[in-house]
């Protein structure tokens, strides 16, 4: 008899799913996970007749995980909290659980997008392995239904869907798109940039390039790859302390014309200019209102087109908009948008979304063994309607805004606080040792991660200096658990 091995999701202690709106029609579908005496966990076995039966699997010492991963898992592969790493054993909306039961706040997963064990995509999930799994060579309903549903969500032109199974994928296809379009090879990236993980990529990654010696990062580095500075009005080449918003936005602009010039100079031309629509790895960083009009203007009169890479920012996160390249304006409209992380909630899917002209001129058959095949579709529309049914996008929009103000008034409080900054669920608390140098508090910020860890909230830290504490949580963040996380760093600032 086929089975399908469900482990079972726990409910909080009041009964509640906190990620969800229609939480009566679900809670009896979900039961408690039962851990038995000897430690082992038991999980539920879903048979092909829809009966159920239990099934003891043993457990692993953490000791015997510790020592696998040591000795025979990719050494380069990193844990958090490496000197006391976290053993979770499962989550339920914006909350993670260790093998002691222990509640963790989850600030930092994107992926978990609508919240971790979501019901409704774990649904959708398990009732399409269980019909059908197969490539997307053949004719299904669940391709053609999210190729809708996501340009419904675009740009008009922005008209035609290609699936991969993550955003390194689809950044990859996305160069690929451009070079044949364009007949062109150089590439525009930003600094302190960060797209994926395969070569073509590790190419446009400068934030990868500054983590390791330099004879691993010329491995890398390209001829025609061009780094421009990326537009960090608080601590980039220009910043908002010397000079107004309106010239330090000219300035780095005027970084892409001096590169697209000096190609021009070598009979050459960009094919693209490639950035995420806010940078993350980066240091949370939103770009100046006219930054993104300005590039374009220059990319369209050199014939180069523009990536904007939603893969970390997508979906709804900023609150206001599907996507995050909208909240600069109607009148910016990228030529290819690439999504991912969020977009199956923990299952690998991802998308390039572009326009006719662009699709027609790739004339490599293009062929994706996952992509687009019916489970991951099914989970993506999953996805999809979630955000909509559970009115995620003004959750990001409330209580994004009510984060950003209780960041701010911990600011008032806290001179280590030199910036604060974000959009909906995406934020950045930029911690400092001096306001007037700006000079990065990088061991403040490491000990408020660890600190944290210990009190039941899961944070990280990010940009060129790691100084910048990072929000970017399930997107069923409450309010209390704003309340919770600020009342705890506001405890630490002092105690510091």
């Amino acid at each position: 008899m086929d089975t399908l091995y469900i482990e079972k999701a726990k409910t909080l202690e009041n009964g509640e799913f906190p990620h969800m709106r229609n939480k009566e029609k679900y809670k009896d579908s979900i039961k408690d996970e039962k851990v038995v005496e000897n430690g082992d966990t038991t999980h539920d076995v879903l048979s092909s007749d829809g009966n159920i039966s239990e099934s003891k699997e043993e457990r692993l010492t953490t000791s015997e995980i510790l020592d696998i991963r040591k000795t025979k898992y990719g050494p380069s592969c990193m844990l958090f909290f490496e000197q006391a790493p976290l053993r979770i054993e499962r989550g339920s909306g914006q909350y993670m659980f260790d093998e002691e039961g222990t509640r963790y706040i989850d600030c930092i997963n994107n992926v978990a997008h609508v919240g971790h064990s979501h019901p409704r995509v774990t649904e959708a999930a398990v009732k399409q392995m269980k019909q059908l799994y197969t490539n997307n060579r053949y004719l299904h309903d669940n391709l053609p239904r999210l190729v809708e549903k996501i340009t419904q969500t675009m740009p008009t032109d922005l008209s035609v869907c290609y699936f991969t199974n993550s955003g390194s994928e689809a950044n990859d296809l996305a160069l690929q798109l451009t070079r044949m379009f364009r007949h062109r090879h150089d590439i525009i990236t930003l600094d302190n940039a960060y797209h994926g993980t395969v070569t073509s990529l590790q190419q446009i990654n400068p934030y990868k390039w500054k983590q390791v010696e330099k004879e691993t990062s010329d491995m890398y580095r390209s001829q025609w790859v061009h780094v421009v500075p990326a537009p960090d009005s608080y601590r980039g080449k220009y910043r908002d302390d010397e000079y107004t918003m309106e010239e330090l936005t000219d300035l780095y602009v005027q970084e892409v014309q001096h590169v697209v010039d000096d190609l021009r100079d070598q009979g050459r031309a960009p094919a693209a200019l490639i950035l995420e629509s806010m940078q993350s790895c980066g240091g949370q960083i939103i770009y100046p209102l006219g930054y993104l009009k300005g590039i374009k203007r220059i990319m369209d009169e050199c014939g180069g087109l523009i990536i904007a890479d939603e893969v970390q920012v997508g979906f709804g996160r900023v609150g206001d908009h599907w996507w995050a390249f909208q909240q600069y304006g109607a009148d910016f409209v990228p030529d290819i948008v690439t999504i991912g992380k969020p977009m199956g909630n923990g299952h690998p899917v991802a998308a390039v979304v572009t326009t006719k002209e662009i699709s027609q001129s790739f004339k490599l058959p293009y062929f994706n063994t996952y992509g687009g095949n019916p489970v991951s579709c099914a989970i993506a529309l999953a996805v999809l309607e979630v955000i909509e049914t559970d009115g995620l996008m003004e959750n990001a929009k409330i209580v994004g805004n009510y984060l950003m103000d209780q960041m701010r008034e911990l600011a008032s409080r806290h001179q280590c606080i030199g910036d604060v900054r974000g959009r909906g669920l995406f934020c950045g608390m930029d911690l400092v040792l001096d306001r007037t140098t700006r000079e990065p508090a990088t061991e403040l910020a490491k000990y408020i991660v660890g600190k944290l860890r210990y009190d039941g909230v899961i944070l990280s830290r990010d940009g060129p200096h790691e100084n910048v504490l990072k929000f970017k949580p399930p997107m069923c963040f409450s309010k209390q658990d704003v309340d919770e996380v600020i009342t705890k760093i506001d405890k630490l600032l002092y105690e510091f």
